[in-house]
Parts: C-alpha cells; structure tokens; sequence
C-alpha cells in the first residue's frame, strides 16, 4: 500500500480526550477516529490489525471444533422475555420497535438466539456435542465510555457457544475454552491472568476473566504469588479471621465532634479502625434503602451485596434518603432505624464491641454488637480483600493489581435451554435441557491491550503477527535523487509481485515527517532508502520493538522483506 494513497491521517499532537495510550496512539497515527461517545470508526489501518485478531481467534475457535455462523444484530424482544433478561437487564440494553410496532433489541449477547436456534435444530444425543461462534457487532449503552477501544458502546465480539449433553461435556467444552484462550493471547503478544468472576447478568454456575495486568484497568484482582490463587475482587473471599470473643459492653454514647470519618473517628477515640463499624448507603433498583455495615477497616463491595440481595443494580443513596429513614449521615447506624435493609459483613457481625453512629449529630456508641443492639436482615460477606490480606487458598499475602478484561468463559448450564424449551431426545428416551457454555473476545479491546503492552514514547510497536503491514519501506530524498525513487520502487514492487505488500511511504514529505510516522504507525520492521544508506551499500533496517538498526545489502533486504512477511503474516 502507497502511503499517498492511504486514507489516514496523522496527528502531530496527543488527543485531549485521550486517557490511554492506546486510545493516544491509535488516534494520532490514524487506526481509528470517534464518531461519537463510545463510537468509532476503523479506518483501512485499524480494520487490518482487526481482521489479523480476528484470523487468529478463528484459527484457534475451528482449532477446538467450533463452526461459524452468523446469527442477527436485531432480536425480537419476545425471545427475551423468554429467558426473563429482557425485564432483568437494565438501560445499557437498547429497546426499540420496529414499524409494526414489535418490541425489538440490539444484540449485547447471543444466548437466547442460541437456544432458540438448538430447540430448532437439535433433536437427538446423536448431534451433540456441538459448538458454534461468530464475530458479530455488539450494543451497550455503557454509561462512560473510556479508553478509546477500552470501553465502547458498539464492538465486535466473537462470542462462541458450546452445547453439550451434560455437565461433564460442559467440563470439557470449557477446558477447552480456557486452552484455546490462552493460545489466543499468547499469538497476539499478551500477557494475560485467567481470574474467577461474577457471572453478572449471564447467570450460570461458573466464570473466568482473562485479564491483561494494566495501572487503567477498571478491574481489581486478588492474586497471590506464593500459591497461583487469582481471582477478581468482586468475588474474591476473604480470609482475615474473626477476633476472639469477648464480653458485650453496655452501650455507651460518646461525643466526637468533626469526626465524620473513620480514619476521623478512629484517631479521636484511640482505636484501631478494625474497632469500627463503618455504614454505607445504596439504593437498590427496585427501591428499597440498604444500609451495609462492614468493618471500619474495609470497604463495602457492591457486586457482593448487590448479589446477596438479588438486585440488578445499586446506586449511592441521596442524603434525604438516608435522613428518611431516621439515620444521620456521617454518625449513622442502624440503630433506631427504619424502612431499611440492613446487611451486615460477617466479619463485622463477629467483631464484638464496635463504635457506630448513634443517629445523633456529632456524637457515636461504644460497644454497638450486631444482634444485641440492632437486628441485621441479612448477614453475608460484603466485603472488599486488601493487599496483604491472607490468601483464600495458602494464606500467604495477596497483592491487588488492576487489569483489562479481554475475555471471559462462563459455564451457563441449563439457564437458558430450560426458559426456551431447547431440550434433546437422551439414549434412556427421556427429553433432557442442553447444557450450554459462553464464551467471548472482544475484538476491539484486544487490539487497544496489545498497543497498551507494545508502544513507547514514539509510537505502536505491532507484534508480527498482527501487524497492518509486515514492513515500512521508506523513501527519503526521492525527488532530488532519482536512484532512491528507482531502488524504493524496485523492492515494493518485488514484495507485492511475492504477495507480500508493504506499507509504502512514496509521498512527498520531509525525512523528519516520514521517520515520524513510521514509528508512530508501528509497522515491526522499518526499510529506509536514503542517499546515504545506499552511499553505505544498501538500505537502513530498523527492527521497530527493539530499535537495532543496521544497514544492509539491497538483495539481502529484499530477501528479508519477503522473509518477514512470510513469517509475521
């Protein structure tokens, strides 16, 4: 490809929405542009390095038996409502109707097409197991895009699902799931974590994230070196034990003036955090106030209690809210409280003796010890693991990292071959569910995390092997030397009369302009034709990730040219 007739363009300066170094790069040197928030275009670059992800996701999905198909964008609304998520999932699902005035939605997943396709197609135990994939384009009205690619509205997602007979067969569809990702990630030059997860609104028994470990990433995950445990936070266990016992203390209330906080509290009345109780207020979907009382040492973790009280979501609760239920923020507590949920980490409730709020401006209670002093609804583990919190598994340490989900597995079981009837004729004669898996890529996140992990302070450093173009061949000086012109377009033409075409920049810039973009556009090797490497006896070779350079004999870089892009293609 002629750079001169490429439709791209560069940015000299760094985009002021950029947060990332991916989104930075891949909108200065021309992959994509923003149609709108969490909407982008890919322009002829970024599609390239796409379709490269996506040839090498397909090789792997046929790899452990998966066949492709393509199932629709659009759904009628009837098909989820039989799976029961077209009430359950909330605003990020898009729902319209279509001029017949049918309730329809965007596709965010495919499982309920899935099994509305098995209950169409499979009969009997003779065609199972059986499993399908796709790449298709994904709907999510997130409500804060971020990050470029990181986190999008629209996306193309190979999501394959498996179908199986029973639970061992789930076992081992997802066995090979887990292998083939690893694969993935590892040909696209990632280094990846798989982590236990919350299975979210996909539901089913079992699920894991491959996370890439990145300071942006949205994702906190427990990991402990000594023993390999790993899992993300939202579903992490904690291990810190309960104190010893002790005798409940009569209550006593004490004044603590500007002490609003813990760490506040805690200094005031000389003792530790862990002495604490520390109240958090939500506001669940469907209305109801939930007070969650955690220990003053650790933090309330919403995907804990959101699914201890079966709630699609939960937001911060308005202070007039709390003041309604008889609770005074910043000295709250259950205590005396009313119209409320209260739930209680188990932690807490076996920690005797705790300062909480005493509903009274400016003053707390000693000794507060749940069930004596106030009746929890619910008491479950709502809390967030620490760093250096014991490991749930060997008790060493753990250490927190953040990281950028790029897959995800889920054991789904029968959850939605059981809503939809998709059942099959068992070899006892008896009608029995399919047993379904799901399993996704995000195509779009994968390319952003490879830039995160291959770029420095010039630009992309594309692995080989999904690199745009295997090599950059540029020419300097052409116009005022004809032999540079002659011998740039000598080798091009050799490379793509081999079916190996490089990116050619012919256009007519400055050496300082053309260097630049050919950092910036990251291609994994970089040929310049210049008068003064051919006065050196050929042309400069720079090996973009490393930066070597070297100058070399025209018929070897020809025979590297070809060689390069045989081997990264």
């Amino acid at each position: 490809m002629r750079l001169s007739k490429l439709f791209f363009q560069t940015l000299r300066d760094d985009p002021a929405e950029a947060e990332m170094p991916s989104h930075r790069l891949l909108l200065r040197a021309g992959y994509v542009r923003q149609l709108g928030s969490g909407i982008y275009s890919l322009l002829p670059l970024g599609w390239r390095v796409t379709q490269r992800v996506e040839q090498i996701v397909r090789e792997e999905m046929d790899g452990i038996g998966g066949q492709e198909v393509l199932m629709p964008v659009v759904h009628p609304a009837d098909l989820w409502r039989e799976s029961g998520r077209y009430d359950s999932v909330g605003p990020e699902m898009a729902r319209f109707k279509d001029r017949g005035g049918r309730d329809m939605v965007l596709a965010m997943t495919h499982e309920e097409v899935v099994a509305d396709l098995l209950r169409e197609v499979i009969h009997s135990y003779r065609q199972l197991p059986v499993m399908i994939y796709h790449f298709q384009t994904k709907f999510r009205d997130e409500p804060r895009s971020r990050g470029g690619l990181i986190r999008v509205r629209e996306f193309t997602m190979k999501d394959s699902y498996s179908c199986d007979r029973d639970a061992a067969g789930l076992n081992r569809s997802y066995q090979d799931h887990y292998a083939a990702y690893s694969r993935i990630f590892d040909r696209l030059g990632l280094r990846t974590v798989a982590v236990a997860s919350d299975v979210g609104m996909m539901g089913g028994s079992q699920a894991h994230e491959f996370m890439v470990l990145n300071p942006a990433g949205e994702d906190v995950l427990v990991l402990c070196e000594a023993c390999g445990y790993s899992a993300n936070r939202q579903v992490a266990p904690v291990a810190v034990a309960a104190p010893p016992a002790e005798a409940l203390l009569p209550v006593e209330e004490v004044a603590t003036p500007h002490a609003a906080t813990i760490a506040d509290l805690a200094a005031l009345l000389g003792v530790p955090e862990s002495r604490t109780a520390k109240a958090t207020f939500f506001v669940a979907d469907d209305g109801r106030l939930v007070t969650a009382i955690v220990r003053g040492d650790f933090e309330v973790n919403e995907t804990k209690l959101a699914n201890a009280l079966q709630a699609r979501d939960l937001r911060p609760a308005h202070a007039e809210e709390i003041t309604d239920a008889g609770m005074v923020p910043g000295y709250a507590s259950p205590i005396g409280a009313h119209g409320t949920v209260v739930v209680v980490d188990r932690l807490a409730a076996g920690s005797p003796n705790l300062v909480a709020g005493a509903n009274r401006e400016g003053f707390h209670l000693r000794n507060v010890n749940a069930g004596r002093d106030f009746r929890p609804d619910l008491v479950t583990e709502i809390a967030s693991v620490r760093a250096g919190d014991p490991c749930p598994r060997c008790g060493a340490p753990v250490e927190l990292r953040n990281g950028i989900e790029v897959g995800n597995i889920f054991k789904l079981g029968t959850r939605y071959t059981e809503a939809l009837g998709a059942t099959y004729l068992g070899e006892d004669g008896e009608r029995h569910p399919i047993v379904m898996g799901s399993y996704g890529i995000g195509l779009g996140r994968a390319v952003a995390c490879i830039v995160e992990e291959h770029h420095d302070e010039k630009g992309i450093a594309w692995p080989p092997q999904v690199a745009p173009y295997p090599a950059h061949l540029v020419a300097l000086g052409a116009a005022r030397e004809p032999r540079v012109a002659e011998t740039a377009e000598r080798l091009y033409a050799a490379a793509c009369a081999a079916g190996r075409e490089p990116l050619y920049d012919d256009r007519d810039e400055s050496p300082g302009v053309k260097l630049t973009d050919a950092e910036l556009l990251g291609m994994p090797l970089i040929v310049t034709i210049s008068p003064r490497s051919l006065a050196a006896g050929g042309a400069e070779v720079t090996d973009r990730a490393s930066g070597a350079r070297s100058v070399r004999p025209l018929d070897e870089v020809e025979a590297l040219l070809a060689d390069r892009a045989a081997g990264g293609a």
